[in-house]
C-alpha cells in the first residue's frame, strides 16, 4: 500500500506541474547567468524627460522581455551619466524591483501608460528589499542614483520615446 501511495503522490505532484496554471518559469539571459552584466543594444532614439526645466536626454537599452527584465542591469558596474535601461511590459500591471547582484546604486523612475511618472525610487546596491511604486505601471527606467533629482525629474513629470508614445498613444 505504501508503494501505491507514493507512486499516486508522484504523479499528481507531476500532473500538477504540467497544468496550464503553472507559471512559466522566467530565465535570464545567459551572461547574467554567468554573472556577466547583460549588454543589450543601445537604441537609436533618445529617451526625453519632460520636466519644468527641459529636462534631460538618455540613450537607453530597452528590455521587453521577461528574461532581459529578470536580468536588468545586474552586474553592471558602470554606466554613463546619460544611460538607462528601459523596462517595458506587455501590460500596465504592479511591480517590484530588487537589486541583488546589481553594484550599482540606482535610480528607479516608475511610469504609467502614458509616460507619466507615478514614482521614483532609490535602489541599493545587492539589497533585496522590494522597490514598488504604489500603483501599478506600464513602464520602469533605471538611472544612475541622483539622476532624477540631478536633473528635476519629478513625480508627474512625462516621459518620451517612440515605445512609450506608441502604447500611450501620443504624436
Amino acid at each position: 500500500m505504501t508503494e501505491f501511495l507514493r507512486r499516486t503522490a508522484a504523479a499528481l505532484i507531476v500532473a500538477s506541474l504540467a497544468t496550464p496554471f503553472a507559471l512559466p518559469a522566467v530565465v535570464a539571459p545567459a551572461a547574467a547567468q554567468s554573472g556577466q552584466p547583460m549588454l543589450l543594444p543601445v537604441d537609436p532614439d533618445r529617451l526625453v524627460a519632460e520636466t519644468a526645466s527641459n529636462g534631460p536626454s538618455f540613450s537607453i537599452e530597452i528590455a521587453d522581455t521577461d528574461a532581459e527584465r529578470s536580468a536588468g542591469l545586474m552586474f553592471r558596474r558602470v554606466m554613463p551619466d546619460d544611460r538607462g535601461m528601459l523596462f517595458v511590459f506587455e501590460e500596465t500591471r504592479r511591480v517590484a524591483f530588487w537589486m541583488k547582484n546589481t553594484p550599482m546604486p540606482l535610480d528607479l523612475i516608475f511610469v504609467g501608460e502614458d509616460g507619466a511618472i507615478v514614482d521614483i525610487r532609490q535602489g541599493v546596491p545587492f539589497s533585496e528589499a522590494a522597490i514598488a511604486p504604489q500603483s501599478p505601471v506600464r513602464f520602469v527606467l533605471e538611472v544612475k542614483a541622483g539622476t532624477a533629482q540631478k536633473a528635476g525629474i519629478l513625480a508627474g513629470d512625462r516621459l518620451r520615446h517612440p515605445v512609450i508614445d506608441r502604447i500611450a498613444g501620443a504624436d
